[in-house]
């Protein structure tokens, strides 16, 4: 019996413009850290990888190794502020309701730690289109994306060939071949149509009114 057609969403830059939380989110342990976060310059960059990866980085312009107090410090501030300062991208909800109606199963494939993308989820109000939501793990599990989309198509009955992934970093086109799964760069976000196109994506969408289209061709 083939399974479900199935399309894994990314969050942050994909379904939701995420960058003002998380930016103020990293400014702030900057602060916390000893640094002046004037001088750490356009955090754009930052939006969409694991955030150890993103913070070790952004550590090293300041010669700083305290990733983990840094990790722990962000995500504390995140949770209290920042998860809350983001908003969907225009014609999201359009998007998510055309899937469905195509036959497509809905589920969210995030970097985000999984407790934070589910509040995130029910502040923004798409929980009801998801059939599953899932992220990173306390402790660091799943931190990779490609260890997360393997997670997720063990334990769903998603057919890997009529499964794509939906993203805006590079992190989602690799994570997506090396799970053998096409992937729709979504131009919208934070990546940008080099990054996605060096990465591989298979298909580019310049807004998400035409996923459904491009889903459907995938």
């Amino acid at each position: 019996m083939a399974g479900a057609r199935a399309v894994l969403l990314d969050l942050d830059g994909t379904l939701s413009d995420s960058r003002p939380g998380i930016a103020g989110s990293f400014r702030y342990t900057l602060t916390e850290l000893g640094h002046d976060p004037s001088t750490a310059g356009d955090l754009t960059w930052a939006v969409g990888p694991p955030i150890a990866e993103s913070i070790r980085r952004l550590l090293a312009q300041y010669g700083d190794d305290r990733v983990e107090r840094a990790v722990a410090i962000y995500r504390a501030r995140y949770s209290e502020v920042g998860l809350y300062d983001c908003a969907l991208y225009p014609n999201v909800v359009a998007m998510l309701e055309a899937l469905r109606v195509a036959g497509w199963t809905l589920c969210l494939a995030t970097s985000k730690r999984r407790d934070f993308a589910e509040r995130v989820v029910a502040h923004l109000g798409i929980g009801g289109a998801l059939a599953g939501i899932y992220g990173a793990e306390p402790g660091g599990g799943l931190d990779d994306k490609a260890d997360l989309l393997a997670h997720i198509l063990a334990r769903e009955p998603y057919d890997p060939a009529a499964t794509i992934m939906l993203g805006d970093r590079l992190h989602d086109v690799h994570a997506a071949r090396t799970n053998r799964l096409r992937c729709i760069g979504a131009l919208w976000g934070y990546g940008g149509e080099a990054e996605l196109r060096a990465a591989g994506a298979d298909l580019l969408a310049d807004a998400p009114a035409v996923v459904p289209a491009l889903a459907a061709t995938a």
